[in-house]
């Protein structure tokens, strides 16, 4: 089936902007165009790709064909750096990753790609679920907690993230003036990314035992999670480059030393655009190699 690249891309468009409007400054051509290019695709594939609304947003068959432009674009790119051919527009390329990653070493490697023609749209997710988008198809590479390649994907360790367990000094002596007790952890609020964070859950396993199920606030930001620390409004599992400084000045403390969590984290990408994304796979790896603790 030969399909219109400039369908796909309007496709592509409506869905990475979520409007006809956008899509159509993006791809500098009429609303009403867009609308005619996606009705003329949707006519050939033989199935609505788009549900209208606000944002719009893909059926099963628009994220289908999605990849299969997302894909095409990747294997262009690709082949037009081997052949060494110049012109082409930017290529957006979409991948999972932790949000602790974004904020400690995945910028830096995002940055050494500039030259590429590379635009990145991150889906943020849970190291232990991030792999989930590349089993769905959603994306072309993540990176994830799970050392298991992926179905169809190469799989690289990149290294293991340090977490410490921290607070304020004024926190630690409100909570636990006579110590970290078990029983005073259990009271002591604490800090919780989202419902897929168990990296609490998991120090307090290791520190303390099991079966421990303290207060919490909830805060979807790893910034956040560490101003909430310093401030005092609980304790938390920080990323140590985050609060190395903080940690060196005092303005934090670690709960219980030598108790820190190493999370291991890899790098799945499908084989499909392995090729395609091999710049980006080696900016990532040397990335994490210079930044990143060895997993255990």
């Amino acid at each position: 089936m030969n399909l219109d690249p400039s369908q796909l891309a309007a496709l592509a468009a409506i869905l990475r902007s979520g409007s006809f409007e956008k899509a159509a400054l993006a791809l500098r051509v009429t609303p009403s165009a867009v609308s005619q290019r996606l009705k003329a695709l949707e006519e050939r594939i033989g199935a609505v790709l788009v549900v209208r609304g606000q944002p719009a947003s893909a059926t099963e068959a628009g994220q289908r064909v999605l990849r299969h432009a997302e894909e095409l674009a990747l294997l262009e790119r690709g082949l037009g750096r081997d052949l060494n051919l110049d012109g082409g527009g930017l290529v957006t390329v979409r991948l999972a990753v932790n949000a602790d990653s974004l904020a400690t070493w995945l910028v830096p490697a995002m940055a050494e790609l500039a030259g590429e023609g590379l635009l990145f749209d991150l889906m943020i997710d849970d190291q232990d679920h991030s792999a989930d988008w590349l089993r769905r198809g959603e994306v072309r590479a993540a990176v994830s907690g799970d050392p298991d390649p992926v179905q169809g994907c190469d799989c690289f360790a990149l290294g293991a993230l340090t977490y410490v367990p921290t607070a304020s000094p004024a926190f630690r002596q409100r909570w636990f003036a006579d110590g970290v007790t078990r029983a005073a952890l259990a009271r002591a609020p604490a800090l919780t990314f989202n419902a897929k964070d168990g990296l609490q859950i998991a120090w307090l396993d290791k520190a303390v035992g099991p079966g421990l199920a303290p207060p919490t606030h909830w805060l979807a930001s790893t910034h956040a999670f560490v101003d909430a620390a310093l401030a005092g409004l609980g304790w938390g599992m920080n990323p140590e480059p985050l609060v190395r400084a903080a940690l060196a000045e005092g303005r934090l403390c670690e709960l219980i030393p030598g108790t820190r969590l190493a999370v291991p984290l890899y790098w799945h990408v499908s084989r499909s655009v392995a090729a395609a994304l091999h710049p980006v796979t080696r900016a990532l790896r040397a990335a994490a190699a210079a930044q990143l603790a060895p997993i255990p």
